[in-house]
């Protein structure tokens, strides 16, 4: 095994799943011990993943938008069902997959328009498979790259768009415990891989803010639909910000 090319990442795993079947025989090895590498996952900006969604047909542009937003993984979009869209909340209950925790999440009105188009098949929303998807998108991906001549989109994969909430998410929030919800994370360490992806991309403005004052209702709202969050209020101004 030590010849392979295989990351030490997958050798850990087989060796893990190879030593659990020879125990169930009463076998016994001297197993070999991989370091898993440290990687910081490639995270693409809004525009890229947007440029994808906007390039794809109905069907595969509603899976990847979906991922965009709720961050889960490809195998628990095609696990989700009608009744678990809620149309008038705008939420989604996420049918968690390896080991992860079921959730709840907020939609955008545009993703529920976008479901709302899709073929009523049979009770799952998501038609066939997630491999099916997968080899769409890998196509579209092709395409898309060489027509815009944007290599950075061939390091786009289904993945990344759970990398990319997770990051974006505690960019803005700053709260582990807040993106470990959201991606449904059993233990808190799982997550703390974003905080080291955040730190690395969003180094140079991680502490500089937009800062904005509302002094009615109308402000006040515009700033929040805009993502600006409140701060305080001095003299009857509110003071809200949002990071750069």
């Amino acid at each position: 095994m030590s010849e392979l090319t295989w990351k030490n990442s997958t050798k850990q795993d087989v060796v893990q799943k190879y030593t659990g079947f020879l125990r169930f025989y009463g076998v016994e090895w001297n197993r070999p011990h991989y370091k898993r590498e440290s990687k910081i996952h490639f995270i693409p900006t809004e525009k890229e993943l947007d440029i994808l969604i906007s390039a794809g047909s109905p069907k595969t542009a509603t899976v990847m938008q979906f991922l965009k937003e709720t961050g889960a993984r490809i195998g628990e979009v095609m696990k989700t069902k009608w009744i678990d869209v809620d149309q008038d909340r705008h939420t989604v209950y996420i049918h968690s997959e390896k080991g992860s925790n079921d959730r709840i999440l907020r939609i955008s009105d545009k993703l529920l328009a976008m479901i709302n188009r899709m073929k009523k098949i049979n009770e799952r929303i998501f038609q066939p498979t997630k491999h099916g998807y997968r080899v769409t998108f890998e196509s579209l991906r092709k395409r898309t790259a060489q027509k815009l001549d944007s290599p950075r989109l061939m390091k786009i994969h289904l993945h990344t768009f759970r990398h990319w909430k997770g990051t974006t998410e505690y960019h803005k929030t700053r709260d582990i415990y807040y993106v470990k919800t959201i991606l449904g994370h059993k233990s808190v360490q799982s997550t703390e891989v974003y905080v080291n992806i955040e730190s690395q991309y969003y180094l140079s403005d991680s502490d500089e803010w937009t800062c904005k004052v509302a002094s009615n209702l109308k402000e006040a709202k515009k700033l929040i639909e805009t993502g600006f969050e409140y701060i305080q209020e001095i003299d009857g101004i509110r003071l809200y910000r949002k990071r750069k």
